[in-house]
This record gives C-alpha cells, structure tokens and sequence, in this order.
C-alpha cells in the first residue's frame, strides 16, 4: 500500500485557496478507494482513511448536527407555544426571529396580568451540562485500534477514568472538595442533604415537589379518587413527594441523596459532586484529558489519538432537563364555577408553556455551551468547544498538529475540499445561531421572570 505521511499539511500544499472542488476519486490507485468521497455534508466520515484525521472530521459533523438540531428545537417549541397561547394557527408558516419572540412574550404576560393574583413564584433548579466521556473513551479507543495498537481494548467508561479540569459528578479516586453523592438502594435510606428522587413521607410535611397522597392544603391537581397528584401549597403532603430538583426529605429518600457529609455515613453507592482532585468517572462539567482506552498495553498512537477524541467529546456536549415550576394564584374571574372553563382553558395554556419552556431552557443551556462554554452563567469550557475545534481544524491545515498522517494516495482529493469546508463550516455555524442564542436568552429571562 502506498501512503502519503505528512506532518502537518500547508495551505500552499494543500492549494485550499485554489478554488478546486473535487467530488469524486477517479480510477482505484493502489491503497486507494474507488468512488465518491466521504463528506461532512452526506455523513460519510471515513473521508482520509487516517484515524486521527477523520475523528476530528466527526467532531465538526457532529457539533453541526447539535446546533442544527437546538435551533430547529427552539423553533419548533417557541411556534407550538404560540399556537397554545392563540398568537397563531396551527399549521401556519412562522419565521422565528426576535421581532416574533417579543410580540410572544408580550401577549403571554398580557393573559398572566389578567388571570393571576399577584406574582408568580418560581421554582427553578438549572440544566447541568457535561462533555460525554463515553463518546471520547470510544473515540480514543477507534483510534488506536485503527492505528494498529495490539492491545485488549476496554471502552467501559464506567470503568476508565479521566481527569476532569471542572466539576465532576460519579466517583472520584481522590479528595471530593463538594458534595457526597450517595445513591440509595432500592430500600431507600434516611438523606440530611438533599433527596433526587421520590421521599416517601412517614408523617405529614412540606413538599417541594409532586405530592402523590394527601394535601392539607390546595392541591394542583387530583386524580379520579381524589388524592392529590400535583403540587401541594399551604399545607403538608401526606404520601410520596418527587423531587426532580432535590430537596429536604423528612422520611426516606428513594433516588439520590446529595449532602454535604461524611461518606463514611452514606448507606448507598457513593459519588462526588464537585471538585475531584483524583480521576473522575461518570461525567465532567468542564474539559477534561481523555484517558488511553488502551489498559493492557502502551501504545504510540495514545497521544495523537488524545486531540481528537476529546474534540468528539466537547461536541457531544449534552444538558440534563431543568425543574421548573410556576406557583401562582388565579384571580377571582377564573375561580368557582362560572370561571371553570376559562380556568381549564388557562391551564392547558400554562401546562403547554411549563412542557416547551423546560425544552427552551435546556437547549438554551446546551448552545451557550457549545458555542461561548458558558454553563448557567459561568464560563466552565475554556476554550469553548467551537473554538476549540476551531483552532484544532486551522492547526491541521498550517501543521500545528503533532503527528503523521497515513492517507492513501487515493484519498488526498477528498481531503483537501473537507478541511477547507470543515473550517468555513466551522465559520458558519457561529454566525447562525447567534440570532437563536438571542431569542432563547429573551424567553429564558421571562420564564424565570414572567411578570417581570
């Protein structure tokens, strides 16, 4: 097999500025391939036949894909809220830009000030968003594999472990400078933190949740036999309260049970929620090194297969659903009998905007992540996966990156267009959403401030 080795590739080599498109490989040189190229635009990776390169042709499709797919959420969920709220028709063909999410936000805050009593309380607990350590475990792993380790492979990243530069959250080989996390075993334990989960309450309390029993107070919402199965207020859930957020439990937690405490005193599987000055393996909030998935042998290509596997990682960025919840009282024309329609016709409205809310939220949080690194406000991702990847593409082109690059003779026409569209992609992809990271941050700040 004839292969071309490059450490590095040039611009000028390259002829990227040269205007040449070529589509299709003619002929089948030797160690070459027959037919069209792979591309990021058909999803057919495997475009240089180099392991290295190609993973990192991946990350670029697959950071495409994710911020494609956010934007066309938010408009889809931003439209179905505007046909609930009556803005428009089903079925209508709607543009989504700023102008439309304010006229949405305005008509929205117009029904709330004419059918709520005071102010709306919320109840809000953030998305969390962690760069996918299995993704870059398999992805290290792909590499050496194609690089010709001869090693037993083990992707298992429940097993493996990786540095993790942030927050970490599973075990931890070290110190955890946060939380204890302690997942409780299907009998469930006594939890001094906070319980994720369901507390089954032995006696009457507060619930900061779903109560499923009884309710001394106003119950949201009840099911045929009368009990309550929605949010209790002014009075004590007698049952099982679902605390999607986490809160105090004066009976026995059935989930996860998050304190600040000695993990000598934790009855379940024991993890970190925070700082982990060891190896972190479950999820990181923040970069992290990649391990090599290589456990039984050393192998060469660890290093050079290291860049891109975490570049598949930071593109697989992915956010849990937040918790959000609007508290409020209805304003005497929807209570009692002759306001049950209205009332009913209110809360179908509400439940529509809570459900497409909760989506607008997440993904708001998974493109601020993906695009300027920010989680909840906070920069965690520095560099951010765009210009991480960014600048690990332009490195390949001006041979910054480290490393041979195997490509058949074959195959160097079809990488010559990749790069040059990988990058201008690249380019593209954070002029575009910018118009969406916009119109999400004007519908997040009034979800989280509705009558603000």
């Amino acid at each position: 097999m004839h292969a071309l080795r490059h450490k590095g590739f040039s611009l000028a080599a390259l002829g990227l500025f040269t205007g040449f498109a070529v589509t299709s490989v003619t002929g089948c040189p030797e160690g070459g391939v027959c037919g069209p190229c792979g591309s990021i635009a058909t999803g057919q990776l495997s475009i240089s036949g180099d392991a290295k390169l190609d993973g990192f042709f991946k990350a670029v499709a697959d950071f495409q894909g994710a911020t494609a797919r956010i934007s066309g959420d938010f408009d889809a969920n931003i439209i179905a809220i505007a046909e609930a709220w009556g803005m428009v028709e089903a079925g209508a063909d709607i543009t989504v830009d700023g102008a439309f999410v304010g006229d949405l936000i305005g008509m929205i805050k117009a029904e709330l000030s004419a059918s709520v009593e005071g102010s709306i309380r919320i109840e809000y607990q953030p998305p969390k968003c962690q760069a996918d350590i299995n993704v870059s475990v398999s992805a290290q792993a792909s590499c050496e594999a194609s690089a010709g380790c001869d090693c037993e492979v083990d992707v298992d990243a429940g097993e493996l472990s990786v540095k993790c530069e942030g927050q970490c959250s599973g075990g931890c080989s070290a110190e955890c400078s946060g939380s204890i996390e302690c997942k409780t075993p299907e009998i469930g334990i006594s939890c001094e933190g906070s319980c994720e989960g369901s507390c089954e309450l032995e006696v009457g309390a507060t619930c900061e949740g779903t109560c499923s029993g009884g309710c001394t107070g106003e119950c949201s919402l009840t099911n045929a036999a009368g009990e309550c199965e929605g949010t209790c207020t002014g009075g004590e859930c007698t049952g099982t309260c679902e605390m999607s957020a986490g809160a105090s439990c004066s009976g026995t937690c059935h989930g996860t049970c998050v304190a600040e405490a000695d993990p000598g005193g934790c009855e379940g599987e024991i993890g970190c929620r925070g700082s982990c000055s060891g190896e972190c393996s479950g999820s990181c909030e923040g970069a992290f090194e990649p391990p090599s998935a290589s456990v039984d042998c050393e192998c060469e290509a660890s290093a050079d297969c290291n860049a891109q596997a975490s570049a598949q990682a930071e593109a697989n960025i992915s956010c849990s659903p937040p918790s959000l919840e609007l508290v409020f009282e209805l304003s005497g024309n929807l209570q009692g009998e002759a306001g049950a329609s209205a009332r009913a016709a209110f809360a179908a409205k509400i439940d529509v905007l809570k459900v497409r809310g909760v989506a607008i939220l997440q993904g708001s949080a998974n493109l601020l992540a993906l695009v300027d690194g920010k989680i909840n406000g906070e920069v965690v991702f520095e560099p951010s996966p765009l210009v991480y990847l960014t600048g690990q593409m332009q490195g390949i082109i001006s041979g910054g990156l480290s490393g041979d690059f195997d490509i058949p003779v074959g195959r160097i026409d079809c990488v010559i267009p990749a790069l040059r569209l990988a990058v201008e992609s690249l380019a593209e992809v954070g002029t575009e959403v910018s118009g969406t990271i916009s119109a999400q941050a004007e519908f997040s700040g009034f979800l989280l401030n509705p009558t603000g």
